[in-house]
């Protein structure tokens, strides 16, 4: 008889479910799925305008996406599952995202008629959407509610709890009985990251700063290539499936600044802003997300240490 049986022990999953439970697969699914998910929300919003291109129909759809993405956080706050509800929160901070916050900032431009910037090495073409412009706006909104999570006890952030502990911003001792909503700390975080690094990126770009040709942006595309691959070495050693995802949420949009760098500067075409021509590419991509995301719901968590029960458990039997 299996020696983890006859101990009382759970077994740990086997077939495709343990294999994907081990380095480097938990964190490489979550890290491919949000860096390609980066492209895919510019593309739905490309085509939810060019769908519904007459006035308010466009804003409609919108409504829409963010209550679905009202639904999933729900569904997922309701999930005892951690897997589960955590891949739940970071549909539901996308969807939230794309439809209420990115749309929003669509319809202030349109409605204060804020001009795109245009590209002065490329006249013909746009080099900030008036929407962006908008939304540089939103930093003091940023700024003030990051310091409730910057002095919130209860966080576990590797980002806050860093600073509280070295430039000693403690405000107590965290309640051993809190609760964590993982679904709501994910959405929560993929809403946060996205933007952060949209206004980093948006005054990086503004001339009265820096500007996009400055060397400035030169030395961030730099640093941010050489952070990305510091936290992609490092999500490559989770074990536990939803410390995975939720360090892979930060560590692909990290990623994905590069990219963003790069397309400013045309080094590359941008195809996810061009569905029209790259509609079987980015259907065939659509699907391979799908099936990823499918397969990283079912990830069994805490697989080490199953593994780890199992070898101590055959060991006292021999």
């Amino acid at each position: 008889m299996n020696a983890s049986l006859e101990k009382g022990l759970p077994p740990a999953a086997g077939g495709m479910k343990s294999f994907l439970a081990r380095p480097p697969w938990p964190g490489l699914m979550a890290f491919i799925i949000v860096f390609v998910v980066q492209a895919l929300g510019h593309t739905v919003m490309i085509m939810m305008e060019d769908i519904w291109p007459g006035p308010g129909h466009v804003y409609d759809s919108a409504i829409a996406l963010g209550f679905f993405g009202a639904v999933l956080l729900w569904l997922g706050m309701r999930n005892p599952n951690e897997v589960a509800a955590t891949w739940y929160g970071f549909w539901a901070g996308t969807f939230l995202w794309t439809g209420w916050i990115e749309f929003a900032f669509v319809w202030s431009a349109q409605v204060l008629d804020v001009p795109d910037l245009m590209d002065k090495y490329n006249p013909d073409s746009i080099a900030t959407k008036g929407e962006y412009l908008v939304m540089m706006s939103s930093i003091g909104v940023m700024g003030a509610t990051l310091v409730y999570f910057l002095f919130n006890k209860e966080t576990k952030c590797n980002f806050f709890v860093w600073f509280q502990r070295h430039l000693g911003m403690k405000t107590g001792k965290p309640n051993p009985a809190h609760e964590r909503s993982f679904a709501g700390i994910t959405a929560l975080e993929t809403i946060y990251v996205i933007w952060f690094f949209y206004l980093f990126l948006l005054f990086l770009y503004d001339e009265s700063f820096f500007g996009d040709r400055h060397p400035a942006a030169y030395i961030v595309f730099g640093l941010n290539i050489i952070w990305a691959v510091y936290l992609f070495r490092r999500l490559m050693l989770f074990w536990k499936v939803t410390s995975a995802i939720r360090y892979g949420i930060p560590t692909a949009i990290v990623a994905w600044n590069a990219v963003e760098l790069g397309g400013r500067w045309r080094l590359f075409t941008e195809f996810w802003e061009y569905p029209e021509k790259y509609a079987i590419e980015l259907i065939a991509i659509s699907i391979g997300v799908a099936l990823a995301a499918w397969l990283a719901v079912r990830t069994p968590m805490h697989q080490k240490a199953e593994l780890s029960k199992q070898k101590l458990a055959q060991a006292s039997d021999s």
